[in-house]
């Protein structure tokens, strides 16, 4: 089963999320979107299996957000999609895609619910939050 993760390695949530992904003994692949942005298909595509609207995808925080005026209500999916396509920090990360279906992993451990395997091991987020016991469960 083939576990990819959407990555972009300047964000703690993504480093978490992969980190997570690693304790449940996957190495999976690893998309730099911003290097290697998915194509309008796939990211409609995960959009959608992840069970989110468009709007509910775009990163506000550290984008163009605000200064390319997407805040408007008016504008459609697909001007929204353009936006995304034209300027991929504004995709939301990490989006997780497994057999088990797409997550956008905000926070990190909503990947659990997508992973074929179970952790084998103790985790702690970068920011000191105990995620998993020292028996692999999930505590939050």
């Amino acid at each position: 089963m083939t576990v990819t993760i959407y990555h972009n390695p300047s964000c703690g949530t993504s480093r978490n999320t992969l980190a997570l992904i690693r304790n449940a003994g996957i190495e999976p692949v690893v998309i730099e979107y911003l290097k290697s942005p998915p194509s309008r298909k796939e990211l409609k595509d995960m959009i959608k299996r992840a069970g989110l609207t468009v709007r509910e995808a775009i990163r506000e925080k550290g984008t163009p957000y605000a200064e390319l005026g997407l805040d408007d209500p008016s504008l459609t999916d697909e001007q929204l999609l353009d936006a995304m396509e034209a300027h991929p920090i504004l995709i939301n990360r990490p989006f997780v895609v497994t057999d088990l279906g797409v997550r956008l992993a905000r926070p990190s451990e909503r990947v659990l619910d997508i992973l074929p395997a179970a952790q084998q091991g103790p985790f702690t987020k970068e920011d000191g939050e105990v995620v998993i016991d020292a028996e692999g469960n999930r505590l939050v």
